[in-house]
């Protein structure tokens, strides 16, 4: 059972950023970020694969999010978000499994997840 702990989640205002971070018991190959606005579904949002030089993103953050594993701890995940926009409210996630991934899109049925951490971000 890999446990994950996330934190750095807060209130902004658009076009600000956040850095979201992660922590696994264990090392995982697999790990990612997935979020959840009220009344919408979960949406993959980003994911890294093995040492952290394969990453993927959802096309509504690419270019804003970056998803990095710690170089000294490679259980740690952080999640880098600039330029935020309302639209990026949510109840955010991180993931982890020890398979092979590749699809951001499928980050919300990794076989392990947070607790989550709130990001707001206001117009």
């Amino acid at each position: 059972q890999v446990q994950l702990v996330e934190s750095g989640g807060g209130s902004v205002q658009a076009g600000g950023s956040l850095r979201l971070s992660c922590k696994a018991s264990e090392y995982s190959s697999c790990m990612g970020w997935f979020r959840q606005a009220p009344g919408k579904e979960r949406e993959g949002v980003a994911l890294v694969y093995g040492g952290g030089g394969f990453t993927r993103y959802a096309g509504s953050v690419s270019g804003r999010f970056t998803i990095s594993r710690d170089n000294a701890n490679k259980n740690t995940v952080y999640l880098q978000m600039n330029g935020l926009k309302p639209e990026d409210t949510a109840m955010y996630y991180c993931a982890a499994d020890r398979g092979v991934c590749s699809d951001p899109g499928l980050v919300a049925r990794f076989d392990y997840c947070g607790q989550g951490t709130q990001v707001t971000v206001s117009s």
